[in-house]
C-alpha cells in the first residue's frame, strides 16, 4: 500500500509506442497512452466476479496525485462492503443528469400539460402566471428532489407580508399539485409540501355583499331611473330575474333560448360546475328579450359589448353600473343570487328547488347521486313567483304568497 510515485515522476512520464501504466500502490495506476494522454486508473475485481477491470478517475493534471489517491481509497472502501465503484459512479452520474433535467419548472410544465381539457384555458393561463411570478424566479431551476418546505415557505413569505393571502393559498395549492404529480410519476417518494398552507396566515372569508329583501324597492326604482345604457339595464334586470352568475348572464346567446318551451339552456361549458343548467323563462324575462331584440337579435350575443358588438359585454358591466348607481359596498351583481335565495327561503319554497334554481351542486355525494331531478315544474312556479315579486317591488308592494300548492 506504500505510495511509489512522486509528482516529478508523473510529470516526466512520456508517451511510448504502446500504452503503459505506472503503479502507485493500492491498485492505483498512472496510465500513459501513445496519443500523449495521461490518466488515473483503478484496477479491481468487481464483486462476485473473477475478472479484473479498470475504473477511470480522470486525466492528469485535471486530477492531481493527491486527488487520485483519495478516489482510490474511497473505491477500496466500497469494495470492502460489496459495492462496485464503477456502478456507484454511473449511478451518481445518472442522478446528476436526472436532477439537472427534472427541475421544478420542467416538471411543472409536464403537470400543466395534463390540465388541458380539464380546466378552462383562462384558468390554466392564470395558474401558470402565478408560478411564473412567485415561484420560478427562485425555485424554477431547483431539482424537484431538492424542493423542501423551508425553501417554499421562504419563497412565499414575502407575498404573505404584502397581504396577498389568497395568492399565497392558491400558489401553495398549485405547488402541492405539482409535487403530488411528481410522486405519481416516481420522481420523488413523497410530497414534502403537503401541510405547507398551515405555515401561513389564513385569508379572511368575505361573503358577497347583498341587499336585504326589504331593500328591493330601492334597487328596482334606481335601476329604472338610472342614466345607463339600455343593454346594461336589460342585463341587470335579466340577471336579477334569472338568478344566474354574472358571466353566465353576460355571455347569454340567442341560440340558447327556446321561445316555444320558454326555457334558457346554458351549456355545461359556460357553467361553473360544468353541468348544463336550464332556466325557466317567465313573462317578465321574455319581455326583456322582446325589448332587446331590436338591438341584438341579429347578432350572436343577447347582451353585446358597446365597443365590439360581435362579442358579449363584460361580466363586470353590471357591477360597474351598480357602483355608479350608489350601490358600491352594498351589493354586487352576484349578490342578486343571495337576495333571491333569502327571499325565496323566507317565502317557504323547498330548499332543494331553490338550490336547483341557483345551479348549486349538493356537496353530499350520496344525495347528489340519488337526487338528479332538476325540479323543472316546481322551478317554473318559483321563477314566476320571483319575477312577480320583483315587478311588485317596483311599485313598492311585495308579494306575500308563497309557492303555489
Amino acid at each position: 500500500m506504500a505510495n511509489k510515485l512522486t509528482v516529478k515522476q508523473i510529470e516526466n512520464a512520456k508517451s511510448k509506442d504502446k500504452l503503459y501504466r505506472l503503479s502507485d500502490g493500492g491498485n492505483l495506476y498512472f496510465c500513459v497512452r501513445s496519443n500523449h494522454s495521461r490518466s488515473w486508473q483503478f484496477r479491481y475485481k468487481r464483486p462476485n466476479q473473477d475478472k479484473f477491470t479498470y475504473l477511470s478517475f480522470g486525466t492528469f493534471p485535471d486530477i492531481s496525485l493527491v486527488e487520485a489517491r483519495e478516489k482510490a481509497l474511497e473505491a477500496r472502501k466500497m469494495i470492502l462492503v460489496g459495492i462496485d465503484p464503477q456502478l456507484a459512479k454511473e449511478e451518481k452520474k445518472a442522478q446528476a443528469f436526472f436532477e439537472q433535467n427534472t427541475t421544478f419548472e420542467f416538471v411543472a410544465k409536464q403537470w400543466n400539460d395534463t390540465k388541458e381539457g380539464q380546466l378552462k384555458e383562462k384558468t390554466i393561463k392564470g395558474n401558470w402566471r402565478k408560478l411564473e411570478l412567485y415561484v420560478f424566479p427562485k425555485l424554477g431551476n431547483l431539482p424537484i428532489t431538492k424542493i423542501t418546505a423551508p425553501f417554499v415557505i421562504a419563497t412565499l413569505r414575502p407575498i404573505e407580508n404584502q397581504g396577498l393571502l389568497e395568492t399565497v393559498k392558491r400558489t401553495a395549492q398549485l405547488m402541492n399539485e405539482i409535487m403530488n404529480y411528481s410522486v405519481n410519476c416516481g420522481l420523488i417518494h413523497n410530497n414534502p409540501l403537503s401541510g405547507i398552507r398551515d405555515a401561513f396566515k389564513k385569508h379572511k372569508i368575505v361573503h358577497m355583499k347583498a341587499l336585504k329583501p326589504d331593500e328591493m324597492h330601492e334597487l328596482i326604482k334606481t335601476i329604472a331611473t338610472a342614466n345607463i345604457q339600455l343593454v346594461t339595464r336589460f342585463l341587470i334586470e335579466w340577471q336579477l330575474h334569472t338568478m344566474v352568475r354574472p358571466n353566465e348572464a353576460s355571455g347569454a346567446r340567442w341560440s340558447e333560448i327556446n321561445f316555444e318551451d320558454k326555457i334558457w339552456t346554458i351549456p355545461a361549458s359556460r357553467m361553473k360546475m360544468k353541468r348544463e343548467h336550464i332556466v325557466p323563462l317567465t313573462q317578465q324575462t321574455l319581455a326583456i328579450l322582446e325589448a332587446i331584440k331590436p338591438i341584438s337579435a341579429h347578432r350572436e350575443f343577447i347582451f353585446p359589448s358597446s365597443r365590439n358588438p360581435l362579442v358579449s359585454t363584460d361580466s363586470e358591466t353590471a357591477n360597474k353600473a351598480l357602483n355608479r348607481m350608489g350601490f358600491k359596498n352594498r351589493t354586487t351583481a352576484h349578490g342578486f343570487r343571495s337576495l333571491a335565495s333569502t327571499t325565496l327561503n323566507e317565502k317557504g319554497f323547498e330548499p332543494d328547488v331553490i338550490e336547483a334554481a341557483l345551479a348549486h351542486i349538493d356537496k353530499n355525494q350520496i344525495r347528489k347521486a340519488y337526487n338528479r331531478s332538476i325540479y323543472l315544474v316546481a322551478r317554473r312556479n318559483l321563477m314566476s313567483f320571483w319575477s312577480e315579486h320583483i315587478e311588485n317591488s317596483s311599485y313598492g308592494s311585495f308579494s306575500i304568497t308563497g309557492p303555489k300548492k
